[in-house]
C-alpha cells in the first residue's frame, strides 16, 4: 500500500536517556517507582511512522499515552539509534537486556503487549555499544 505524501516509514528504535538525578516517578497504571540516576535504553517500534513517533517521545508538549512519556517528563534523551524497516523489537530489546551493565528496573515497562519483561534497561554509566546496525 502506497501513502500519499511522503513515505511513511516503518521500524525499530532505541532511545538512550540520561536520568540527572534519582527519581521517584509514577508510570501511569504500573505504579510508582524509584529511577536511579543514570542512563536508560528504551526499544520501540512503529508500524507507519517512525520518524513521527521519535519526534513525539523527543516533544515536551504532549498528552502522557505510554509509559516512556512518564519517564521523559523527567529525563532526556541524549541519542536515537533507528532500524528503518526492521520490525523485530523484542529481539532487539532481547538484546540490549543481555549487554553487561543492563538493569530491568520496572517490569512490563512498555512490554505490555508482548512477553518481554521489560523494554526498558538500566545502565550506571553511558551504554556506547549502540549504533546504526544491531
Amino acid at each position: 500500500m502506497k501513502i500519499k505524501g511522503s513515505a511513511q516509514k516503518c521500524g525499530i528504535y532505541n532511545l538512550i536517556i540520561n536520568l540527572s538525578k534519582k527519581k521517584e516517578i509514577k508510570i501511569g497504571r504500573l505504579g510508582t517507582f524509584v529511577f536511579p540516576k543514570g542512563f536508560y535504553v528504551y526499544t520501540g517500534s512503529a508500524q507507519s511512522g517512525l520518524d513521527k513517533r521519535i519526534n513525539r517521545h523527543l516533544s515536551s508538549n504532549k498528552k502522557f499515552h505510554w509509559h516512556i512519556d512518564y519517564l521523559l517528563s523527567h529525563a532526556k534523551v541524549i541519542k536515537v539509534v533507528r532500524y528503518v524497516g526492521r520490525k523485530d523489537e523484542c529481539k532487539l530489546n532481547n538484546v540490549t537486556g543481555q549487554r553487561a551493565g543492563a538493569v530491568q528496573v520496572v517490569k512490563k515497562f512498555g512490554s505490555s503487549d508482548c512477553n518481554c519483561v521489560t523494554h526498558l534497561y538500566y545502565f550506571e554509566n553511558v551504554p556506547t555499544h549502540f549504533s546504526e546496525s544491531c
